[in-house]
Order: structure tokens, then sequence, then C-alpha cells
């Protein structure tokens, strides 16, 4: 079965383009389209797609609310969203990933990385386009939280901070099984350690918090 995916942008070129990429790709289908954020979560609802493609600036209802309303922690049967963004240090989309998205791309990425995307939160993974993983998390980690970082509830291994460091550098799975010569059975083993430990959620909450607590610095 292909991979069911909604899109929602509210430029009609840009909705046309991601369709046709998508489309294209093997297993991959793109079951509905929407213009403004309110009828993309109407849509969400009635499709349930196995993905979410979401502008983060839609009129009506942005792609924050749109991906809480689907996807945030209080939805019973939470739909994976990818937010998809021209990204120029835009706080909705540290909004989003909090909101509950698995991950976000630029809107210049190539249809590989794409359909990776699409892909990997089918899957119940997440990715961060690396090009954007230290420019979006760094800015934020450097501005006030408002609250106390959250601390493990049991130390962390010296292997489960060498896959949260992976993770931060916007690895995929594979890409860190390969880094660290362990099975992908190893990394996802590791990774649900990791976010039990941390109380996150995904991913993403993973990587956030290894910016937070200063484990990925400018430059590295």
């Amino acid at each position: 079965m292909p991979i069911r995916v909604l899109v929602a942008d509210d430029q009609t070129i840009i909705r046309t383009g991601l369709r046709i990429i998508l489309n294209a790709q093997p297993g991959i289908e793109v079951v509905g389209e929407a213009a403004d954020g309110r009828e993309a979560v109407r849509l969400a609802r009635e499709l349930r797609p196995d993905v979410c493609l979401f502008d983060i600036r839609m009129p009506v209802l942005d792609g924050l609310e749109a991906t809480r309303s689907v996807a945030g922690p209080g939805v019973a049967d939470p739909l994976a969203v990818v937010v998809i963004t021209t990204f120029d240090l835009d706080e909705y989309v540290y909004g989003a990933l909090r909101a509950g998205a698995r991950g976000f791309l630029l809107k210049d990425t190539g249809p590989d990385l794409l359909a990776q995307a699409v892909r990997s939160a089918s899957d119940g993974e997440a990715l961060i386009a690396p090009s954007v993983t230290v420019r979006l998390l760094q800015a934020f980690a450097d501005l006030p939280a408002g609250r106390p970082v959250a601390q493990p509830v049991s130390p962390v291994t010296v292997r489960e901070e060498q896959v949260l460091l992976a993770v931060a550098r916007g690895l995929t799975n594979t890409e860190i099984a390969d880094a660290l010569h362990i099975s992908l059975s190893t990394v996802k083993t590791h990774l649900a350690s990791l976010m039990a430990k941390l109380g996150a959620r995904n991913r993403v909450e993973i990587a956030m918090w290894a910016y937070e607590t200063r484990r990925i610095l400018p430059g590295t």
C-alpha cells in the first residue's frame, strides 16, 4: 500500500509542485490538498493520511495550530506531521515541533530528501533537514525557555549520548547505525530508551534537548 499524504499550503504553485514530486516517488501518493490550516485539519481527520505535509504559515489557521490539532499531546490518535517552510529563523517552526511535528524541511529541499522525510514520518521516525538542524535548534537553544530544562529520570549511557548527538546533527537511523557501527534495531532501542528517560515524544524532542542542555554548541 502506498504512503498516503495530505499536502497543505496556501500557494497553489507550491501544492502543485509537491504533489507532482511526491506522486512521482515509488510508494507515495498524495490523497488530498488544502489551501488553509482549517481545511487541512478537516481533511486530515476525514482522510486519516499516513503523513500530513503542512506549511508553517497558512491563512485561517496556521501550521502551528493545525499541527497541534492533529498531532498534539492531547490528541488520542495523532497523525504524522512534517512541516515544510521557507525557514528564516521562524519561531513558529520550533513551536510546530513542540506541538508534535515529526520533522521539517525547507521548501527548496530536493525530491529525495522530501520522499525520505515522508517515509521516515510514516515509519514513526522523524527527519530534520541536516542543513536546518543547526540553524533552528542552536538559535532557539539561546532563547530563554521560561522553564527549567528537563532532567533524565535515569543516567544517559555513553552509547545513548552518541546516539543523542547524532540525532541532534540530523542523522537518520540508518546513518547513525553506519556511523556507530551498530545495527538499525540497536539504534531504535537506544532511541526508545532516550525518549523514556527524557520524557520525549519523538526524536525531534530528543534533538531539542541536546541543544537545550548545550550538548551541541555553535560550530560543532
